[in-house]
């Protein structure tokens, strides 16, 4: 893709819209929403890197309750023509159909390689991905097994819902206190695996969501590696304008109404 000139790719992750409740999550889904007014102004594409929600799960007529106004931001800027592209995270693993059949956006479920003005970008949440963390890799696999989303779909949405959102609150599934502080270098799993990814190919971006801690760091020869933060304490995006990438945070000096 060539970014039209004036044009911008956007990309944001880790909103956890949700969490801790519906209702103490509000006032971020109505920051997030006036973002998007601003972005699409000059967007050429925006990307959702994981996470947009705490939870969510997509029964064969329910999707859970809420989140009105980020599903019709996004069906207004998708209707629009401008592109949206949607990464699972975590939280939020288990999509299927409901945002390509109502909103017209893809979802994906891995990693995906992308081609701006001649820039090479792997995009991914990140969950998964590195060394370590074998446990949740295994439960990830658990999660993500036909057998158990069949088994969950057995279970009514009232309870089924309510019981994922406990869990992944109280057990404080969205970020640990290590979320928040660069471990370094040789701690943090997601630069270990940009490392050994561009020693087989070359990324001018490799940006993902997951760790909350929003940074850049130059890796390897020419190669950015970047986690996009959050939108719970930090309220970053980055930016691509066709040569360069920045990490920026939204600032607001008015709080319109929606």
């Amino acid at each position: 893709m060539q970014i039209p000139i004036g044009k911008k790719i956007y990309f944001a992750s880790d909103q956890h819209f949700g969490a801790p409740s519906r209702e103490l999550s509000l006032p971020r889904e109505k920051k997030f929403v006036r973002w998007l007014d601003m972005v699409k102004q000059d967007a050429a594409a925006i990307f959702l890197v994981g996470d947009l929600f705490d939870f969510w799960f997509e029964y064969k007529t329910v999707v859970p309750r809420g989140f009105t106004r980020v599903l019709g931001k996004l069906a207004e800027i998708s209707d629009s023509g401008i592109p949206i592209h949607f990464f699972v995270g975590n939280h939020d693993l288990w999509m299927d159909g409901y945002f390509e059949e109502e909103l017209g956006i893809p979802v994906y479920h891995t990693g995906a390689e992308f081609e701006f003005n001649g820039q090479i970008f792997f995009i991914a949440h990140g969950d998964g991905l590195g060394p370590g963390d074998k446990g949740y890799k295994r439960m990830k696999k658990v999660f993500q097994n036909p057998f158990s989303k069949w088994l969950f779909r057995w279970l009514h949405p009232d309870i089924g819902v309510r019981l994922a959102q406990y869990l992944s609150v109280e057990n404080k599934l969205i970020s640990g206190d290590q979320d928040v502080e660069f471990l370094g270098e040789d701690n943090e799993w997601l630069i270990q695996y940009s490392k050994r990814r561009i020693e087989k190919q070359h990324y001018d971006f490799l940006i993902f969501g997951h760790r909350h801690y929003p940074m850049t760091l130059g890796i390897g020869h020419n190669s950015q590696y970047i986690n996009l933060g959050d939108w719970i304490g930090y309220f970053t995006y980055g930016v691509f304008d066709g040569s360069q990438f920045e990490l920026l945070s939204f600032e607001e000096t008015e709080q319109p109404d929606i």
